[in-house]
């Protein structure tokens, strides 16, 4: 897993070397991010439906996100949920298995990490 919280040079280039244009961008992933971790926040304390669809989808949401402005730890920490909830839907007990709901919030807690180290290193470049 990548320890680089964004690839400034290459989120630049995607954005045209618009700085201005990054630097919003960049802050709305950081609060489209944190509605993500809210809706998953509240999904793993009441799991209820599909609690490993809902995890993937929000997961899919900010690795997709992360993945555009080249933001690789969020990217990479996202996909292993989204991974994990995906087996953890797909396996027959998944939903009463407790190591595949450990995997999940193991999975998940990294996530967390990694939107929290996103969000210092946005406050940092006063973002």
């Amino acid at each position: 897993m990548s320890t680089q919280v964004i690839d400034w040079d290459e989120a630049m280039q995607q954005c045209g070397e618009d700085e201005e244009f990054l630097r919003e961008l960049l802050g709305d992933l950081r609060d489209e991010t944190n509605t993500q971790m809210a809706k998953m926040e509240e999904v793993i304390r009441n799991p209820t439906g599909s609690p490993f669809v809902e995890l993937h989808r929000a997961a899919h949401v900010i690795k997709g996100a992360a993945s555009n402005l080249m933001c690789s730890q969020l990217r990479d920490t996202a996909l292993a949920l989204e991974s994990a909830a995906t087996s953890a839907a797909n396996a027959p007990d998944g939903a009463t298995n407790p190591a595949v709901i450990d995997t999940v919030k193991a999975k998940f807690e990294e996530l967390k990490n990694a939107v929290c180290l996103y969000n210092a290193h946005l406050t940092s470049l006063n973002v």
